[in-house]
């Protein structure tokens, strides 16, 4: 069956005519030229006939002839005038008769009349005309009817308006305030739904316990300082506090590992948290723009970063403050490289990432806020794996070219990290370049 709803208002009935005529060749033409058109046909062969079936049935409009025994056309129009005056009223003629016709506009202010014989198109489109003048003076009536009566409403109600009004006003604010301290319970609900996630995430792992929570308050004093808007803080916050969501899913013995030390299996998993943190999200319209922003967070400037191998400004602004945000506490924390690095190594490690790993108006603003400088030129070399030598000193991040960092600069090589760095080239099928600092004499 059809699940169409069912419209029960009947179909608007055809306008109605009623010719009269004294010849009945002259109706039956008549007929037969508007009944295609779709119109209620009436006829009637004089004058009398016309006004009683006027008596019984609705018409919009007659024509009728001039010329009829005991009433001839101009006394049948003055009286439909006056017991019908809403009926459009056209005459017939078939002579010159100039009296006559003056006599019917003048008694049944007849619409327009037509000499016979006539000619069908000319016919067709009056009746239509007038039909539709017909229609818009009764809308104009209508209209005019309505707007008496809501003029009449509006004086009948602003007799009391200033009363409705300072009562209503009254209402409007208390129930305001009612909405604004629900709006702020519900705020600060879902501020506190969005905290609580973030700790549950960081059970995960011990060593994240107030990582989310320290990102957060670093980003939102950069987004400050390069004056983002109210919107864009407001999803780098909930970004920030989510922003390792994607991880939530992974094994404990993936997120035990380091990242050199994973199957090509795990890497994929590690290097879909970021799309897998975007989709968790989706499902709520609010957090969509947080959700873009989580998904890029581990984008690089350079466009070695992942999942899309974003650079420069196709980044959004607030992933670029997260990610900065992010590593500065990983590696305090010990969560990005096989070292712990102090304050002041973590501000120096994020100043070399200038340009290469961050936003360099990011770090601009970063650096002089946290005591940073900008680092010297370090001379290097690039060496291949089987070049590795115990004791040799890096010069930048070991990255992969999927945007991960295997080791950080100035890590210093023992056998079991160059071991390690030969089974990933192994593993991964790609061999790997290394800049170490260059010895005086190399």
């Amino acid at each position: 069956m059809s699940d169409m709803p069912i419209n029960d208002d009947p179909p608007p009935s055809p306008p109605a005519l009623l010719f009269v005529d004294d010849e009945p060749n002259i109706l039956s033409a008549l007929r037969r030229l508007f009944r295609s058109h779709g119109y209620k046909i009436h006829t009637a062969e004089g004058g009398a006939e016309g006004l009683a079936l006027l008596g019984q049935e609705p018409v919009d409009l007659v024509i009728s002839d001039m010329r009829m025994p005991n009433m001839d056309g101009a006394q049948f129009l003055e009286q439909v005038r006056e017991k019908w005056p809403d009926t459009v009223r056209i005459l017939l003629t078939g002579y010159a008769d100039v009296s006559s016709t003056i006599a019917a506009i003048n008694k049944g202010q007849i619409y327009r009349y037509i000499s016979k014989p006539w000619n069908d198109d000319d016919i067709v489109l009056l009746v239509k005309q007038a039909l539709e003048l017909k229609n818009l003076e009764r809308e104009k009536l209508r209209l005019e009817a309505l707007s008496l009566r809501q003029n009449e409403e509006l004086k009948e109600l602003n007799a009391s308006l200033e009363a409705k009004v300072l009562e209503r006003t009254k209402e409007v604010r208390q129930t305001m305030s009612f909405l604004d301290l629900a709006n702020k319970k519900l705020k600060e609900s879902f501020i506190t739904s969005i905290k609580v996630f973030s700790s549950l995430i960081e059970l995960r792992e011990r060593t994240l316990a107030g990582h989310s929570r320290r990102v957060t308050d670093l980003a939102r004093t950069l987004a400050k300082r390069l004056n983002l808007s109210d919107s864009e803080m407001n999803d780098l916050f909930v970004a920030a506090l989510l922003h390792d969501i994607g991880k939530i899913g992974l094994p404990d013995t993936v997120l035990a590992k380091p990242f050199v030390a994973l199957t090509g299996e795990e890497r994929d998993l590690v290097l879909r948290h970021p799309a897998t943190g975007q989709a968790a999200l989706m499902g709520l319209e609010q957090l969509h723009g947080a959700a873009t922003l989580i998904r890029a967070h581990h984008e690089r400037w350079d466009g070695m970063g992942y999942p899309d191998g974003l650079s420069g400004l196709a980044i959004p602004m607030g992933a670029r403050i997260l990610a900065l945000a992010n590593d500065y506490d990983a590696v305090q924390i010990g969560t990005q490289l096989n070292k712990r690095l102090s304050q002041s190594e973590a501000v120096a490690y994020i100043v070399e990432g200038r340009g290469k790993r961050y936003d360099p108006d990011v770090v601009d603003v970063f650096a002089p806020m946290m005591g940073g400088q900008a680092k010297p030129v370090v001379a290097e070399i690039e060496v291949r794996s089987p070049q590795l030598k115990p004791g040799m000193c890096l010069s930048r991040d070991l990255v992969t070219p999927e945007g991960i960092m295997l080791l950080s600069h100035d890590y210093v090589l023992t056998d079991v990290i160059i071991k390690q760095v030969r089974n990933f080239e192994r593993s991964s099928g790609r061999a790997m370049t290394l800049h170490i600092r260059a010895k005086k004499g190399d």
